[in-house]
């Protein structure tokens, strides 16, 4: 196999059969942020809720009273829904596809490229205003694993493709049986 040459980003060097091949991070992302525009809307209504009623209520109620009530809605519609999105994460590496989710118990689950597997990617209307998407991740054996609305669809997409490609070149090569090593000159 050839090294790319070129000025700036290139790929790795290419190990010698039989070397361990380090594995490298080479995408980490979430599910697009576009899904916490309603949490970021409630926040700015509360604020100005609060902004406008503080020390203007009504007889009955008290200032505490809509300071507790503006703490449990940004609680329940603010930052409980930031912590599950930023909790769930997807990692691509030079070995393996890793989904990782869970804000008090993490849950985890990978796809190795070496065992190769059928990408699927889906883009509807919405997602293809805001360049995003969806990817599936078949490898026939288990549940398939599903990359749900992520930016830079098409790149990701890429990325796999030449993941799996590079992954069963390597591990082709490195099955093949080397062949013995000639004699020294002079033996």
């Amino acid at each position: 196999m050839t090294q790319p040459t070129g000025l700036g980003l290139s790929r790795p060097l290419t190990p010698a059969p039989g070397v361990p091949t380090p594995e490298r991070r080479i995408v980490r992302t979430r599910h697009h942020a576009r899904r916490l525009t309603w949490s970021a809307l409630i926040l700015i209504a509360v604020a100005g809720a609060v902004g406008f009623f503080y020390s203007n209520l009504p007889s009955p109620f008290e200032d505490w009273m809509l300071l507790t009530a503006a703490g449990v809605v940004v609680f329940l519609f603010v930052l409980l829904p930031f912590l599950v999105w930023w909790s769930h994460t997807y990692v691509i590496t030079t070995r393996r596809v890793i989904e990782r989710s869970g804000i008090l118990r993490r849950r985890g689950r990978e796809l190795t490229h070496v065992r190769g597997y059928a990408i699927t990617e889906r883009r509807g209307i919405l997602q293809r205003m805001w360049r995003t998407g969806s990817l599936s991740l078949d490898d026939g054996v288990e549940r398939p694993l599903v990359i749900r609305n992520i930016p830079h669809v098409a790149l990701v997409h890429e990325v796999l493709v030449d993941q799996v490609e590079v992954n069963q070149i390597l591990a082709h090569r490195d099955g093949q049986s080397l062949p013995p090593a000639p004699p020294l000159p002079g033996r």
